[in-house]
């Protein structure tokens, strides 16, 4: 596909995109703007939907930017533009975190276009896998779709996998003893019914691991609102941990492409993923997390498999998730694009 104008359906295309990506909570903490002098779209962070306690250094908030970045370039290059992005272009705004420019393309497209029709299927799954390994080939396309984004993904072993998934259990038992971590939590919960386009339906949380192995997050606490039964997970679960080579804000963001383009990988080849940050919310259990490695630092734990769907988390549309500077305007959108967390 290609077009040669930016004009409102382009912008609809790329904004529906963008808005598409993962973000902790579902809290889209992004919002855009067109700046036709350089036919660029800025991201910047959105501090109004941050979280305080489980992300006070706004890391996680950096890895969902990151990933809405990954997304916009899928479709920049889908309606037959190249891409060019900078990462927090301008000092004097450290909101803004990312520019991405249209430009002409002088030779081959880049190869990640062919990931578009997954971005409207990719959604968080907090349902049980059948336990059915995902294929080799499969994982290695995932671990170097992080690679090229300069991020690295490692797939430990059986032992390994276990002290992850404790670490993340002990996060959760944390989180669960703070009333302040639990209501902050608990409230990106929307109620069935309300048409609120941010935060998680009551209906998509998915069901507690009846044999404890599997410590998905749990975001009502002591609700007292009934959660779906308890069901049985996969007994082996197949994990991967995403790392960066450093630690600063720019690492962030590419954590965040890495982790796009690794899901979006995923979804292509029909394996469901979810994601597991709860250990990355506590210092010494992300450093717990690293397991070791040299010059390692843990970004996310994702979870995948084979599985049914999970449910579908709303999104705002574009014109919310839009701003005004000087020289641009609110890009225009559509409401509602069907992706999960």
């Amino acid at each position: 596909m290609h077009t040669r104008e930016i004009d409102a359906t382009a912008l609809e295309t790329l904004m529906a995109a963008a808005v598409a990506a993962p973000s902790i909570h579902n809290t889209q903490p992004w919002r855009f703007g067109m700046r036709a002098a350089t036919r660029s779209i800025e991201v910047r962070a959105d501090d109004r939907r941050a979280l305080p306690l489980a992300d006070p250094e706004r890391r996680a908030q950096h890895l969902s930017v990151g990933a809405a970045v990954f997304n916009l370039r899928v479709a920049v290059a889908h309606l037959g533009w190249d891409p060019v992005v900078r990462l927090l272009p301008d000092e004097d705004e450290p909101d803004l975190l990312a520019a991405v420019r249209l430009t002409t393309p002088t030779g081959q497209l880049p190869d990640h276009r062919w990931l578009y029709p997954a971005v409207e299927r990719r959604h968080t799954s907090r349902m049980p896998f059948t336990g059915r390994p995902v294929p080799e080939a499969v994982v290695a396309e995932m671990t170097a779709a992080a690679r090229v984004e300069g991020a690295r993904l490692h797939v430990p072993d059986f032992a390994a996998t276990r002290l992850l998934l404790g670490l993340t259990a002990a996060a959760e038992a944390r989180n669960h003893a703070g009333p302040a971590r639990t209501a902050e939590a608990r409230a990106w919960i929307t109620a069935p019914g309300t048409n609120v386009p941010y935060g998680i339906p009551l209906t998509t949380l998915g069901p507690r691991d009846a044999d404890g192995r599997m410590p998905m997050r749990d975001f009502t606490g002591r609700s007292p609102v009934p959660g779906p039964p308890a069901r049985h997970f996969e007994r082996h679960a197949q994990v991967a941990l995403l790392s960066t080579a450093q630690d600063r804000r720019e690492d962030w963001l590419l954590a965040g492409q890495a982790l796009e383009r690794v899901l979006l990988t995923a979804t292509a080849h029909g394996v469901r993923t979810s994601m597991l940050h709860q250990a990355m919310e506590w210092p010494d259990l992300r450093a717990a997390a690293s397991l070791s490695q040299r010059r390692c630092f843990p970004q996310l734990l994702i979870r995948f498999g084979y599985g049914p769907d999970g449910g579908r988390t709303p999104r705002a549309s574009a014109h919310a998730a839009g701003h005004h500077t000087e020289g641009t305007g609110p890009a225009p959108g559509r409401s509602g694009t069907a992706s999960a967390t």
